[in-house]
This record gives C-alpha cells, structure tokens and sequence, in this order.
C-alpha cells in the first residue's frame, strides 16, 4: 500500500513529461546569453515545479527571485527604505526585485498575466542589463543583468511580444501525454525515487559545459543555414539569429563537443527559431548548382560508373527539420499569433478609487485613499526637524507628506454583436455564426468587458440581450433565436448606434461592434422593402454615424463566395472596420479570426 504522507518535491532530474523544458533550461545554465526560458504549458504538468528546481542546478550565490503578478511599482523597480530612512533621518533608497535578480535567474509564473506596465519593465531591463530609480528627488541605478525564466498556460492568453523577442529559448505547447506517461507522474509523485546524486551529476555537467564554450566552433555555412531558416521561417529581426548561434554553441558545449553538429542545428531551430515563425517555408527547395569541379568529375568518370548520393547541407536539413517541426496551425505558435493580433488584450486606466494599487501620488486625502506606507516615508526624512527638543517618539506628518493610492483598472467596453438571422443568412453558417459569437461573448466576459447582442430578421432589429456580463444569457437568447425573412441590416446599424450612445452616456470608453452578416440587406430602416439605392444610402449614413462615433467594428461575412457581390466588403469600408472573410470556417476559427482582429 501506498504512503498518504505528503512527497517530498520532485527534482530536476526527475519530472516526467517536460523534456524539451528541461533540455532549454540546461543550454540556458550554460550560455546565459540566451537571456531566459519561456515554457508554455497547460496547468498541472508541472512546468512551475521545473522553473523552480532549476535552481538548485545554479552555483549557490546564483540569486532566484520570484516575481509575484501583483507587484507594485516601487517594490519591482526600487524606492525608499522606510526603516533606513527613519533611522537615517534622509531617503534611502533600496533596489527593487530586478535589481536583486542581477546575476542570478527572475522567475514568473503565468507571465502571460502580468500587468503591461511590469511586463515592459522587465522587457527593458532585459535589454539595458540595469533599472533606473527615481524616488524623492533621488536618482540611481542598479545593475539588473538577469535570466528570465517565464511559465504559462496559452488557454489563458499570450505573452506580450516585446518579452518574448528578448528571451532566447521558447517552449512551445506540447501535445496532451499520454497514458502511459500520465500513469508514470502519479507513480513518481506518489513515491518518488531517490536522487542518487543527479542533481550533482547535472550541477558538474553544466560547469563542463560553461568551460568548454569558450573553445566550440560553428562553421561559416552552419551559421548561413541558420539565417535562412529564419528567413524561411519568417522570423523577424537579428537578435533571434544570434540567439539561435548561442544555443547551437551551448547543445555543443553541453554534449562534449568541441565543433557544432547537425544535432546542435536541430535543437536551435526547434527552441529557437520554430516558436517565432510566422509562416511555412516553400514546399520545394531550390536545386543547388553544382560546382565547376565537381561537373568535370562527372564528366571524367566511365559512362557505366554510378555517382553515390551528394550529403545534404545544412540548410537542406534544417528547411526539412522545420518542415516537420512546425504545427498544422501556425497560430499555435507565439509569433504567429502576435503578428494576426493580441488575444485578449485590454486598455488599462489609472484612477484613484478602484482596480491594483501601482503607486502612490501626492493629493487631497477626499480624493482617494491615503497610501500610509509612501506617507511615513515621505515625512520620515524630516522628524528630527520636526520634533526639535520633543522626546516622544510619535511621527509628525504634515499635509504635503500625504500620499494617495493609484489604482490600474481595465478600460470598460461594451462589445455589440448584431447577428444576421434573415433567411440568406440561415444558409450560409447560422450555426457558426451563434458559435462564434458565444466564445467571444465568454472571452469578453473574463476580460469583465459588457456585452450587447442585437438580432436582425424579418422586418428590423431587436435587442436581445441589453449591456450585460452575463453570457449564460446571452447564449439561452442565441440557443432560440430563430431565422428566416428579410434582412434589415439599416435596422440593425441603427440599433447599434443607439446603444453605443447610451453607453457613452454612462460612461464607457470604447464600444466594438461585430456584425455577423451576408451583408444582403432588402428591408429599410422604415420596415418596408427598399429599392436598392435607398438601402445604400442609409445604410452609409448610419455607418458613418457609427464611424464618427468612435465605434470600432469588425464585420465577418460568412457568404459562399460565387454568392457574393462584395457587400461585407463594401459595408466594413463604410464602417471604417475591419473585414474577416470565412466562409468555410467552423465555429472556433470564425471566434479565432475575429478576436484578434478586435485587438488590433
């Protein structure tokens, strides 16, 4: 019988599952130049256990600083020292979390989740290898030369683009494991094996390594193969090439090796350059011309003699390796996604009453709420003044030592779906379309944005769902609505306007309207059959209604193409939108396509 006692945790050596993990974070200890790890993967494989367990791979000086989601301005950058400072009687500044990770590693946890702000801060430091502080009238600055190691869960958004570019080594989502391998976590978690020195054994194997980097080569045609696969590959800027060379360095000076080899390629291309790619390569490689000399041996040989087989070069196998690398669907991959668009990206505003407190700022304690911490140390430089000849120990606060909390909040906006549910419409994708617009009603719901949801049928538009965050709501509407009949589409523009400025009125900042339609509009504003030049008009003048009005709008057409005279094209160019053509799609690339499209 097993043990219910807890385990102890798990070491490096000996978790399951994330080997192309645990290979990263191995060159990572090796080259620091690499700049950090970045591993994708879904909640409960273990890949937080893994950041955490590689420190104990590190020299023990090596400093590992976690970097908790909440963390305020001051304690990420540095600020006042409120005990030195009292003790002082004048501001002394301390560093913050950045600076303490100089030299050693900055973990984060679910990296994708951390505030813009901080996220930006550390992608500078990433760079600049120092922080700046600028409290009380002083200014220092502290080195921050770091390895970043960031783990998250892609189901619950990306990581900003700019700390990707600026970490060498990205793991990809692996494939869900299998049985077998599921079964082999619970054994080792349940009873988990000795050690035996592994752990020592990887310490000694990575101290090798550094020392033998110094003395690795890379040929001349290994490092052009490289480029070209980043080229092939639509990998954007250099640093991504130098990255790749330092990983193909360390695979090498981890192995034993004094010399890269076609491994060392591999790996590069799978850790580094597979993540950031944006497109396939061509499916046919250009033939290699061949040399003068080598046409003439040709030509020497006996008409009966068979030439043996030319050894691929480099690029060759590194185009073919990335031909097998790559996911069916590229927008599984980082950059890709980036580069169609931010999923779940969020305004953000600064106000005094509600949201994560940042930092503190001078002003009327009516005004907000009073940041005691940043007040004592304001007033606490001047106490000695303050108290003169007074023996007691009480602080003196005055008025312009107040500080007050500033709050980050995420910027309200209300997203209006108006779905298209005439008769041409049911043809084309009905099914889809109420798919569609549920998973971006449940995205729009864990960002706390509102939803409105207007359907247009028959003879105009009706408003189903009124701003609200409730998708169940909003889903039991879509489950009944039913379709047939014309196409009010002037009525359903003109609904939206309406509703976007009532929002405006309470105070929303942004407003997106999705319009999910053949664009085949027949009935008018009026509820009666329109010739088609009066449809025209209208339907321009309360598009243009929307357009000054701010409302950003994405319009996806769903029409069979031979169906088509360009009207979604048309209606998205006079609602200055965008436009998403997918007439084939199933429910979750229409949700894909269109959410990115709202982030942009």
């Amino acid at each position: 019988m097993m043990s219910t006692a807890l385990p102890a945790p798990l070491s490096f050596a000996q978790l399951v599952g994330l080997d192309t993990a645990r290979q990263a974070l191995l060159l990572l200890a090796v080259n620091p130049l690499l700049s950090g790890v970045i591993v994708a993967a879904r909640a409960g494989s273990g890949k937080s256990t893994l950041a955490r367990a590689f420190a104990a791979l590190l020299p023990d000086s090596t400093p590992f600083v976690e970097l908790p989601l909440n963390v305020t301005e001051d304690r990420l950058l540095g600020g006042v020292d409120l005990e030195a400072t009292l003790v002082a009687g004048r501001p002394i500044l301390q560093p913050g979390l950045l600076a303490r990770a100089h030299a050693g590693v900055l973990y984060v946890d679910n990296l994708n989740l951390l505030e813009r702000a901080t996220a930006a801060h550390v992608a500078e430091a990433l760079s600049a290898g120092w922080v700046r502080v600028e409290r009380e009238g002083l200014s220092t600055i502290y080195p921050a030369q770091f390895m970043l190691v960031g783990t998250y869960d892609p189901d619950e958004g990306d990581v900003p683009p700019g700390l990707l570019d600026r970490v060498g080594l990205i793991v990809p989502l692996a494939a869900r494991t299998e049985a077998a391998l599921r079964a082999e976590v619970v054994r080792r978690n349940l009873r988990p094996p000795q050690d035996e020195g592994e752990t020592e054994l990887l310490r000694g194997m990575i101290h090798a390594a550094r020392e033998r980097l110094r003395q690795v080569q890379i040929a001349e045609d290994q490092i052009a193969a490289l480029m070209q696969a980043a080229l092939a590959l639509g990998v954007e800027g250099n640093r991504a090439d130098l990255f790749a060379v330092h990983a193909a360095l360390a695979s090498a000076a981890l192995e034993g090796r004094d010399a890269v080899d076609e491994d060392d390629l591999r790996l590069a291309l799978r850790l580094v350059l597979i993540p950031r790619a944006t497109q396939r390569p061509a499916d046919s490689l250009p033939a290699a011309q061949p040399s003068p000399r080598s046409a003439s041996n040709a030509l020497d040989r006996d008409e009966g003699e068979t030439s043996s087989k030319e050894p691929e070069t480099p690029r060759e196998l590194l185009l073919e390796a990335a031909q097998a690398l790559l996911p069916p669907d590229l927008l599984e991959l980082p950059f890709a996604a980036h580069q169609r668009g931010r999923r779940g990206s969020r305004g953000a505003t600064l106000n005094m009453r509600r949201g994560r407190f940042v930092r503190a700022v001078p002003g009327d304690p009516r005004s907000g709420h009073v940041a005691l911490l940043p007040t004592l140390t304001a007033a606490a430089p001047w106490q000695r003044l303050r108290r003169g000849s007074e023996s007691s120990a009480r602080v003196h606060i005055r008025r312009n030592d107040l500080r007050l909390k500033r709050y980050r909040d995420k910027a309200g906006t209300l997203y209006i779906f108006a779905v298209d549910a005439s008769g041409s419409m049911a043809i084309n994708r009905m099914r889809e379309a109420k798919g569609a617009a549920i998973r971006l009603l449940q995205d729009a719901y864990v960002h706390r944005d509102q939803v409105a949801l207007i359907a247009f049928r028959g003879q105009g538009a009706q408003v189903l769902l009124p701003p609200s965050q409730s998708v169940e709501r909003a889903k039991r509407e879509l489950d009944v609505l039913p379709t047939g009949g014309g196409t009010p589409l002037a009525s359903a523009l003109l609904t939206a306007w309406q509703l976007a400025r009532q929002a405006r009125e309470r105070g929303v900042a942004h407003v997106a309207l999705v319009l999910m339609t053949d664009g085949r509009a027949n009935i008018g504003v009026r509820a009666v059959p329109s010739d088609r030049q009066q449809l025209r008009e209208e339907i321009q003048q309360l598009a243009a209604r929307l357009r000054a009005d701010g409302v950003s709008a994405v319009v996806v057409d769903t029409q069979a193409n031979y169906l088509s005279r360009n009207e979604g094209q048309q209606l998205a160019q006079w609602l200055g939108g965008r436009y998403v053509y997918l007439p084939n799609a199933r429910a979750e690339h229409i949700a894909r396509a269109l959410g990115k499209s709202l982030a942009m």
